[in-house]
């Protein structure tokens, strides 16, 4: 039912195969537009996204630690450090 496909990244200029199997992937997902960036492209834009995302630290409600944690602390809602958050989702 479907071929591969020669597409143009919009970045680089660059050709890139949209195979077979990944079109048979976005109909699953129910996506309507083919990707438009080679895999290295979508790959430089992801890590700028994350290099771009503002960390923020606090202390951890349970220990004392400091959390990084990816969003604006609330003194209203209590933050834990990655151990605390780990024991606490596990039940101990």
């Amino acid at each position: 039912m479907y071929q591969d496909k020669t597409l143009v990244c919009k970045d680089c200029g660059a050709e890139f195969v949209f195979t077979a199997g990944e079109q048979e992937f976005y109909a699953e997902k129910g996506f309507e537009n083919e990707p438009q960036r080679c895999k290295d492209c979508r790959n430089a834009r992801k890590n700028n996204m994350r290099a771009q995302k503002e960390f923020y630290t606090a202390p951890c409600a349970s220990c004392g630690k400091e959390a990084v944690i990816p969003f604006k602390p609330n003194e209203n809602r209590p933050v834990y450090c990655s151990e605390c958050f780990a024991a606490m989702n596990r039940g101990e």
